[in-house]
């Protein structure tokens, strides 16, 4: 026999040998591949540990969903863990033990030398073929896994999009529901007052704070706290029922903060100028307009709770309220609603030394995101007022314990920095509250304050204070209030109402329906049913 027809007739037994082989060795290969590539997708066992979960982070204590990143880990890891599978079982078993053995005339699986030259022979001429057909059917096994794995990777590259796509929508609805309902979120706190975008939220099994509780990396619906306590990640699902902390001071934020809009409402006037008492009569006001209409008032956490019943004890018992003390002031902080609309309300009382000066004036940050404005006119403290008084009226005015800065004085040194502040000056409303009004009363050297209150102001020598908040702000409405005979012991609720009404005229601008609580005054000189004070002068 001719060495061509030798080499045929090898290579016709070799693939004589490959061909069932590589059909065999294939199965078996795409089987311990596929198999393998399902193992290190995790333990399988419900509650057994999962050694591959990385720890949580500081800032959000929570574990990262799992198509976020261990999705992606576990597609490689299959890949990798299937291709070794394959390689292994070439490489070790197949080319190492088996065709080396058969090629040295051994049997594969005692290794034990053939009987005979002819059993060694048939042995090393088997091993070519078991070599061919074994590395055949890893490359079909390899190419089989390849295609599985890939259409594996297009499901889960799918599954991320449809995520992603549905963490960008939550976040997209709630971003446009709190554009729409105009909620930006800033902290009350004094030495604060800074907006933020989304609070710390506290987990109510452990306590631990979550900064980023949203949809995103660590879930889309909810995020799982490292308590194991599930966290929704929207408003509309319910997230504004946790604590909230500021994110930069830690200060617990009242429930609605991040569900209702805010009102910054600060009460502008010199030192016992009586804000402090007014702010007292709007909150009464507020109530009983409350016990009268539809209107709802509930205080925004139990530390304003327990301020206001502190603050009306003290008037119940003395009859004044404490000179207000320290820097910047807490806001005071109530929920507002008419309908299905709610305003949160924050009301700043700040000291009357803190309007002293532009610097001092400058450094009330919470006048950045005010609302509107409600400026407290003590006439009483304005020098061409006091020159205007004669005999027992002079004594009547200093009894009523006149503030140390005139009304004009306290609005121009308010009205320049409010403009660097907000940069938006003439569209915040200016509603002006003369105080005492149970003191002006009784002084007959000056006129009666009637339904047109800028008007007395200019009869009285304050005409420049009118002219400037006329010019100056694009809604200005003018009030005479006692907010003495409205607090305390025996006040009166007509006129705890009419305290409110300022503030109900404010939150009016920003789009709560309660306008008509704070009617239009009647035309000027006509007097106003069941007596009362109030003038308007609105700019369109």
């Amino acid at each position: 026999m001719n060495p061509p027809h030798v080499l045929a007739l090898a290579l016709w037994f070799t693939a004589l040998v490959a061909a069932p082989l590589c059909l065999y060795t294939t199965v078996q290969f795409l089987g311990l591949s596929l198999t393998a590539a399902g193992r290190t997708l995790g333990p399988w066992q419900t509650g057994a540990p999962d050694p591959r979960i990385a720890g949580v982070g500081t800032r959000e204590p929570s574990h990262r969903a799992y198509w976020s990143q261990r999705m992606w880990q576990d597609a490689r890891d299959a890949a990798v863990g299937a291709g070794k599978t394959i390689w292994y079982r070439l490489t070790i078993l197949w080319l190492h033990r088996y065709a080396k053995q058969l090629l040295s005339g051994r049997r594969p699986t005692t290794r034990q030398r053939g009987e005979n030259w002819f059993t060694r022979t048939v042995m090393r001429a088997t091993a070519p073929g078991t070599a061919t057909g074994a590395a055949l059917g890893a490359l079909l096994a390899a190419l089989l896994t390849s295609t599985v794995l890939l259409a594996f990777g297009l499901l889960l590259g799918l599954v991320w999009l449809l995520v992603m796509a549905s963490v960008a929508v939550l976040r997209g609805t709630e971003r446009l529901w709190l554009l729409v309902r105009g909620i930006r979120m800033k902290c009350p706190y004094p030495g604060c007052y800074r907006p933020f975008p989304l609070a710390v939220h506290r987990c109510p099994s452990c306590r631990v704070a979550h900064g980023e509780l949203r949809p995103g990396r660590y879930g889309a619906l909810w995020h799982i706290c490292v308590c194991g306590q599930r966290l929704v990640t929207t408003s509309l699902a319910g997230r504004g029922r946790l604590a909230a902390h500021c994110p930069y001071c830690d200060q617990q934020l009242p429930e609605a903060v991040g569900s209702t809009r805010v009102v910054h409402l600060p009460l502008v006037g010199g030192t016992s100028s009586g804000k402090t008492m007014v702010m007292a009569a709007m909150v009464a006001g507020l109530q009983a307009w409350s016990r009268r209409s539809a209107l709802t008032v509930e205080y925004a956490s139990a530390a304003d709770r327990k301020d206001a019943g502190t603050l009306n004890q003290q008037l119940s018992q003395t009859g004044w309220a404490l000179k207000t003390q320290g820097g910047e002031p807490r806001a005071f902080m109530l929920r507002v609603g008419h309908g299905r609309r709610h305003r949160l309300l924050y009301l700043y009382d700040p000291m009357g030394e803190s309007l002293r000066d532009a610097g001092s004036v400058r450094q009330q940050q919470y006048l950045a995101h005010t609302d509107g404005v409600i400026l407290i006119a003590d006439v009483l403290a304005a020098p061409q007022v006091r020159r205007a008084l004669h005999g027992g009226d002079v004594e009547r005015a200093t009894a009523a314990r006149p503030s140390d800065q005139s009304p004009l004085d306290t609005y121009q040194r308010l009205t320049g920095e409010l403009a660097a502040l907000t940069g938006r000056r003439r569209r915040i409303p200016m509603a002006t509250l003369v105080t005492k009004r149970d003191v002006l009363d009784q002084i007959g050297s000056l006129p009666v304050p009637g339904a047109r209150i800028d008007s007395w102001l200019e009869a009285i020598g304050l005409g420049a204070l009118v002219r400037g908040v006329g010019h100056d702000f694009g809604a200005a409405r003018y009030w005479a209030v006692s907010a003495y005979a409205a607090t305390g012991t025996g006040a009166l609720e007509s006129e705890q109402r009419r305290a409110a009404e300022p503030v109900l005229w404010i939150l009016a601008h920003s789009g709560l329906r309660v306008g008509e609580f704070a009617a239009e005054p009647p035309e000027q000189g006509v007097p106003r049913p069941g007596g009362g004070a109030v003038a308007d002068q609105s700019i369109r």
